[in-house]
C-alpha cells in the first residue's frame, strides 16, 4: 500500500511540474497586465486557415505539422501590445510568428509582420528576422532548443528581443510615419515598397506551419495590451 501511495504522490508531483512548465503566468505578470491566450491543453480561441489538420496540442505546447498552415488567434485583435512566446523548431524546419495580420483563407498571410522561426532551414533568413524587412542570417538558437520571442508593437515601431536580448527596433515606413529604419543588429532598412507598406494597424497573432517535415512547437503565449 505504501508503494502505491508513494507512486501516486510521485505521479501527482510530476503532473504538477509538467503543468507548471506550461503555465508560467505569474501573479506579478498578471498585475502588470499580462494575460495568456493559450491554455496549454486545447486550441480554444484559435483557428486554422486550411481545411486539413495541421496543429495539435501535445505536452502543453501547440505543435505544427504537415503542409502549409496558419493558426490565427481569433479571441482578439491587437494594435499596441507586447507578445512573449516560447518556440522550438526541428532540424530543417521553418515557421514564423505573425503579428497584426488580417484573416486569410488558405494562403500565406500578406498583411502584418512575420517574425521568422528558422535555425537550419535553407532559407537564409533565420530566427529574429522581420521577414523580408530586417534580415538576421545567424540563428540565435539551435535546432530543437526552446527560445523566447518578446515582440513589442507600439505605434509604428516594432521591437524584437530573443532570450532577453534586444535585436533591433524597426520603424514602419507608412505614409505619415517617421522615416523608416532600425536600431540595433542588422543592416539598413530597405526602400519603401508596397510590401513594406502592407502593415495592418490592428490584427491577429498567428502561428505558421511551413512545410512537410517541419515540426514547430509553441507554448507560454502571453500578451500585454499597451495604451493607444
Amino acid at each position: 500500500m505504501k508503494r502505491i501511495i508513494t507512486l501516486l504522490l510521485a505521479l501527482g508531483i510530476l503532473a504538477t511540474a509538467q503543468l507548471a512548465a506550461v503555465a508560467q503566468l505569474t501573479d506579478e505578470m498578471r498585475r502588470d497586465g499580462w494575460g495568456s491566450i493559450f491554455d496549454g491543453r486545447t486550441l480554444e480561441g484559435w483557428k486554422s486557415n486550411e481545411t486539413y489538420e495541421g496543429f495539435k496540442v501535445e505536452n502543453g505546447a501547440i505543435v505544427g505539422f504537415g503542409g502549409r498552415n496558419h493558426l490565427y488567434y481569433m479571441g482578439e485583435q491587437y494594435r499596441n501590445f507586447e507578445l512573449k512566446i516560447d518556440v522550438k523548431i526541428n532540424n530543417d524546419g521553418n515557421s514564423g510568428v505573425y503579428v497584426k495580420s488580417q484573416w486569410q483563407d488558405a494562403a500565406w498571410p500578406t498583411t502584418g509582420f512575420e517574425l521568422q522561426v528558422n535555425s537550419s532551414h535553407g532559407d537564409p533568413q533565420k530566427s529574429g528576422t522581420l521577414y523580408n524587412i530586417v534580415k538576421i542570417h545567424e540563428a540565435p538558437h539551435k535546432d530543437d532548443e526552446w527560445f523566447t520571442y518578446h515582440i513589442i508593437c507600439r505605434g509604428n515601431e516594432l521591437a524584437v528581443h530573443i532570450n532577453g536580448k534586444h535585436l533591433y527596433t524597426y520603424v514602419d515606413q507608412r505614409p505619415g510615419g517617421r522615416q523608416g529604419g532600425q536600431q540595433g543588429q542588422g543592416g539598413q532598412a530597405p526602400p519603401i515598397t508596397e510590401q513594406t507598406k502592407r502593415i495592418s494597424q490592428t490584427g491577429h497573432i498567428a502561428l505558421q506551419q511551413h512545410h512537410q517535415g517541419s515540426v514547430v512547437e509553441f507554448k507560454n503565449i502571453f500578451v500585454k495590451k499597451l495604451p493607444d
